[in-house]
């Protein structure tokens, strides 16, 4: 038997997003619970709070995605449907992306598209060849556990940096 087809969630975006962070598909809690990042050890809360100097871990979520939005943030998945046992990437069958063509009339100001994560990565070069800045970001799941959540923070502090990169950074790239 196979598993059921299951339906992502829908995006959180605004006109003025300026920096929207795609992740794969959401994991069984976050489906459960029709939230983004709804697994308590799911770092991606707290990684993004001290990106924008707030604790969105501490609010409850219908107040966290306002927050998100104030910042210029928005947040998506690459995948609008799949097939999967569990919440492991390495589980999806039959995966279906999320149409990405109406991003740039939905969200004229986007720069930077982050990935959480190397699963969700794998669209990078489609979106660097829109002009948009790209960066693949260690995954927030508790299932990623190989780096410290301050090794991360280094990296998806990135996602912060102006379009033409800090230092010197190239605009576009992988980051792992």
């Amino acid at each position: 038997m196979e598993p059921p087809l299951l339906t992502g969630l829908a995006p959180v975006i605004a006109p003025d997003t300026r920096i929207l962070i795609l992740g794969s598909f959401p994991g069984a809690a976050s489906l459960a619970a029709q939230q983004y990042y709804a697994h308590p050890r799911n770092q991606f809360w707290k990684l993004v709070g001290a990106l924008v100097g707030e604790d969105l871990y501490a609010l409850p979520y219908e107040k966290r995605l306002p927050r998100l939005l104030a910042h210029r943030v928005g947040l998506w998945d690459v995948l609008a449907a799949c097939e999967r046992e569990g919440s492991l990437d390495s589980a999806i069958r039959k995966p279906a992306a999320n149409d990405f063509e109406r991003l740039r009339h939905l969200c004229p100001q986007l720069e930077t598209v982050g990935f959480n994560g190397q699963a969700s990565g794998k669209f990078a070069p489609q979106f660097a060849e829109h002009g948009y800045r790209t960066v693949v970001l260690p995954s927030s799941s508790p299932a990623h556990m190989a780096m410290t959540f301050e090794q991360k923070l280094v990296v998806w502090r990135r996602l912060m940096s102006t379009a033409d990169g800090p230092a010197g950074m190239p605009a576009q790239g992988t980051l792992l």
